[in-house]
Order: structure tokens, then sequence, then C-alpha cells
């Protein structure tokens, strides 16, 4: 009976037969995509091996620069220990020559002046004050400018300072000491702790609240309580402090002397303490009590063969008392500041007594001076003054006698016994041609109750003077 194949049977040979068809199909398929694969990966191969040879050139790049770099580090390190050898060895030379911690600073300021009572006008820079020595003294058209300064401070590692200023024919000493070139000789030592210190030595006087030096004025000239009411300068020595917004300053000293004159002991007190109010406003006061020299006490009879007119008083230091308070307020572009003082010197007024005798000579006076600042270079001023000097014929600190010049003393013609009150404007500017130089330029109008300003081109006595000065400052 012949064989028939089953449903099953016949199901697995169709399977089979189309597998067989595929395998034959497939394997063109299976050459081409084997193909396409080795062909990528050599591709893949070649870039690799691009890569590692850009990176290899790279890494030779690299070892060189590094080779350079630390050719050029080496180099850089070794001038760095030449240049720290020679700035050591510097710094040895420097100790050792006393330089460290040594400042130097200094000003000159040229100046012309106009005064039309002396009948001059011209330039004047270093002339001398001493009269002895052809100078014609302290005056106010004449007073500490016009000079050329040096000055040095020092400052040890135990924190105590030095400073010595040397200002020749226009310092304080040349004023009270003759021809001396110091202006200030003083020292600064700590004593409990560094705002606690002693002081000592030759030091200008610290009142009122205009400075001494150019360089901290506004206007070239002085006001009149600086010219006549104080003080030139103290040697002597006392204590500095400063606590917060407090500074207090006193000596025990010679009042413009150097040394005390035979028959004399006793020294005067000199005083400052001010306090800071705040960032833009502060007050102080300073006064000296004590004896000083007495100018009229040692005046000559020139009638009389040069005899002492008050031989029972020549020589003899006198009591001397001053006082005076000061303000300021300086901010933006206002200052204002102001100062009142009052004092007198035993045995020191210009007119004696009906019996003879010395009298005592007493003052009073006030200044204020106000400031703008037109634009960061250009700056205005105007200050007043006024000084009452009427008591016993005037006679004021240092002006013993009449002076036609500054005009101290009774007015020409007038009451003997009654002194000249004396008041003077000015007005100034100051432009600042660089940080370290300054051209100052001013005209003041002084006055007196009485005429007593003497003019030399005419010789007529006048209540009224005025002068005209421009001042070129640099300072290092």
């Amino acid at each position: 009976m012949p064989h028939h194949p089953t449903k099953t049977s016949r199901t697995v040979v169709t399977l089979a037969a189309t597998l067989l068809m595929c395998g034959l199909a497939a394997s063109p398929c299976q050459a081409q995509a084997a193909t396409a694969s080795s062909d990528a990966l050599e591709k893949e191969v070649q870039g690799l091996q691009e890569r590692l040879r850009l990176m290899e050139e790279q890494l030779a790049e690299l070892r060189h620069h590094r080779s350079q770099l630390s050719s050029e580090l080496m180099s850089e390190l070794q001038e760095l220990n030449r240049i720290t050898i020679k700035a050591e060895a510097l710094e040895d030379a420097r100790d050792a020559a006393g330089h460290k911690m040594l400042k130097a600073s200094g000003y000159m300021d040229p100046s012309f002046v106009i005064n039309r009572s002396q009948d001059r006008g011209g330039f004047q820079f270093l002339n001398r004050a001493d009269t002895a020595a052809g100078g014609d003294g302290y005056n106010y058209d004449n007073s500490y400018f016009g000079t050329a300064v040096i000055d040095f401070q020092k400052e040890t590692d135990s924190a105590v300072k030095w400073r010595l200023t040397l200002a020749p024919n226009r310092g304080v000493g040349s004023v009270f000491d003759a021809s001396s070139p110091v202006h200030e000789a003083s020292i600064s030592v700590p004593l409990t702790d560094l705002q606690t210190r002693l002081i000592a030595g030759q030091i200008p006087d610290w009142s009122g609240y205009e400075y001494l030096q150019p360089t901290l004025n506004k206007l070239i000239t002085h006001n009149l309580l600086f010219d006549f009411t104080l003080p030139a300068a103290y040697s002597g020595a006392g204590i500095d402090i400063t606590r917060g917004k407090w500074s207090i300053k006193s000596v025990l000293a010679n009042v413009n002397a150097s040394k005390k004159n035979p028959h004399n002991h006793a020294p005067a007190l000199a005083y400052r303490v001010d306090y800071s109010r705040g960032e833009f406003q502060g007050v102080g006061f300073a006064g000296v009590l004590g004896k000083a020299s007495n100018g009229r006490a040692n005046e000559v009879d020139p009638l009389n063969n040069g005899a002492l007119l008050f031989p029972q008083d020549a020589g003899l230091d006198t009591q001397l008392h001053l006082f005076e308070v000061d303000g300021y307020f300086i901010r933006g572009d206002i200052t204002l500041q102001g100062q009142f003082s009052i004092g007198g010197q035993q045995k020191a007024a210009i007119t004696p007594g009906p019996n003879g005798e010395l009298r005592d000579a007493s003052w009073y006076g006030a200044s204020v001076l106000g400031a703008y600042r037109l634009t960061p270079r250009l700056e205005s001023t105007l200050r007043i003054d006024y000084l009452n000097n009427e008591r016993n014929g005037g006679g004021l600190l240092g002006y013993y006698a009449a002076d036609s010049r500054n005009g101290v003393g009774p007015g020409y013609g007038g009451d003997p016994n009654v002194g000249v009150n004396r008041s003077a404007v000015t007005l100034g500017t100051s432009f600042m041609l660089d940080l370290s130089t300054t051209l100052k330029a001013e005209y003041r109008v002084d006055y007196a109750s009485q005429p007593v300003f003497y003019y030399i081109q005419d010789g007529i006595y006048r209540p009224k003077n005025d002068i005209f000065g421009v001042s070129l400052l640099v300072a290092f």
C-alpha cells in the first residue's frame, strides 16, 4: 500500500527547503557585511594610529617646553637668589649706616613781595632775620616764608623718634637764637606705651590754627595773632599723651631762648590740648605760664652813652601768661578755622608809668579763616584778624618798642599811653600745579586805629598799609 505523507511531514519538508534557500541566499550578504566591517575597523585603527602619532608629537613638544621652562625657572631662581643676597647686603649696609626708618623731606618757596609803606617790591628768599648780621628781624611781611627747609626724621626699632629740621635764616632758630639754622631738634621716647612719650629738645610753638611751615598754610603771610602774640619755640622737656580723640602735650621749657641768662632760674609751662570731634572737626587750646625774657627791661639810652634805662629790671625774666583756643571744620571743598587769644607780660609795656617804672603789657584778639576749593586744583581763601593792644602804649610778645613797620605802639602824634589796635584782611588764592608744586598769591590790607605805619617814600605816618605777595612752593 503506497505511503502518503502526513500533514506534519509536509510541513517539515517545506521548512527545511526554505531554510536551505535562505542560507544559500544569505551567503553573499554575510560576505559583504564582513568586508564592510573590516574596512571600518581598518579606518578606525588608522585614525587611532594618527591620534597616537599626534599625541606622541604633543608629548615630545611638552617635554621640550618642560625642559625649557625648567631651565628658565632655574635661571630665574638663581637671579632671585642673587637679588635676595644683594638686597640683604644693602639692608645690612643701610642698618650699619643708621638709615633704617630714616625719612628725608623738605620744601622751598621763593617769594615775591610788594610792601607799599616800605617802598619795596622784589623777591625775598633765604634773607637774614638776625639784625646783628645785617638782617631786619621778624616782621609780618617777612616771616617764615621765602625759605629752604630740609627735614630728617628717624625712628629706631624701640620706637624712639628723632627729628632735625634745618631752615637757614628763616627758621625759629634765626628768630630767637640769632644765626642758628636749626628750626627743630627734638626727640620722642615711649614710656609706658607708644601713646605716652617723653619729648625734649627745641620744639616750635604749637599754638593756634595756623601752622608755621608754608606747606600746611593756605596763605603766604600769617595772621596777627601768630605774628605778634605767640612764642617762636620752646627749649625743654615734657610729655606727649594720646588717648583716643584726645591729644595732650606739655613741656617745662625756656620760651624763645636756648638757655637762661644769669640770675634767671624758673622755666615756663607750655601746653596744648586737642580734641578731634568726629572726622571733620576739632577744637584745641594752648597756653604758656611762667617767666620769659623781657627785651623792654634791657633797653639802653642812646643819649646817655648806652646806659640802661631800667637797671633795676635789666636781665631779668618777667611773668608771661598766654592762652588761646582754636577750632576747625574741614569737609569737602570747605575749610573754616578760627582762634581767640589773650595774653600779657609783666613790665613789658612800651610806655613807662609816670614814675618812670615799667608797666605791664596786655592784649587780646581773634582770627577767622574761610577757604573754598573752586576746582580740584584751585582754592580761594579769606582771612580776617583783629588785635587789641591799647593798654600802656601797647607792647606784644617780642615787641617791646614802638614799631612803625609792623604797626605796634602808640600812634604818631597821639597819646603815648594808648597803643594802636590792629586789624587785617587778607584775600588769597592757590593753584596746585602738580602734587608737589603750588602757586600762591595774596593781597593783604593792614589797618591801625591810629597813624602808625611809616611810609619811607614821603616820611608820613598812615593808619593803613597793604602788601601783595606771590610764592612758588615746591615740596617733596
